[in-house]
């Protein structure tokens, strides 16, 4: 993959993480709506202006999504002769093998929380819409074509939407989602008969 990101970067990452991580804590301990952002700075030891240069809204410190960039980056490092679907499972299965138990955990808390408070769910469906950009410029830097290309827009829309039924199916268990999504990216690259 690339190169190792610099120091400063680092710490921003390393922030953004105990951030998120204190928030799903204080979320599962006294629920989504009674906690507040002045807890979750608190409890992360940083002030609630650090806070919002970091996420703008609480909704934010749930939705982010440290393993987007990580995904596509080990997508475009797949070899060119795997199909585009191929390589998305490939890049699925090398960036969640790789994962600590910890931060898989902490994702699957994040998608839990998203599925139930509503106005969390609403606001992941935008950001489903930022993925399908972000995956639709990825793809049409793998295969050449442009990102307003029907074909790289469709094959988008369709792996994005498989994400989101494995996502909203299932009983939240990392590996069954897993499980899940791979079995579905393979029927789509199977031709998906009905």
């Amino acid at each position: 993959m690339t190169e190792t990101p610099g120091l400063r970067e680092r710490k921003k990452a390393r922030t953004r993480w105990a951030i998120q991580e204190e928030a799903l804590k204080l979320f599962r301990e006294q629920g989504y709506q009674a906690t507040t952002i002045d807890q979750i700075a608190a409890a992360a030891d940083i002030s609630p202006s650090t806070f919002f240069r970091y996420f703008p809204t609480k909704e934010d410190v749930v939705l982010y999504d440290q393993f987007d960039p990580q995904l596509i980056e080990a997508f475009l490092a797949q070899p060119a002769e795997l199909s585009p679907v191929a390589a998305v499972r490939r890049a699925m299965q090398l960036v969640f093998e790789q994962a600590p138990a910890a931060e898989t955990e902490r994702e699957f808390q994040r998608h839990e929380l998203a599925r139930s408070v509503p106005e969390l769910r609403a606001r992941m469906l935008d950001g489903f819409v930022s993925g399908l950009e972000l995956f639709a410029d990825a793809l049409a830097k793998r295969t050449g074509r442009r990102t307003d290309d029907p074909a790289v827009r469709t094959l988008a829309g369709a792996i994005i939407g498989i994400g989101l039924a494995a996502m909203l199916t299932g009983d939240g268990r990392p590996e069954e989602f897993f499980e899940r999504f791979d079995a579905q990216l393979a029927l789509l690259e199977a031709g998906l008969e009905l």
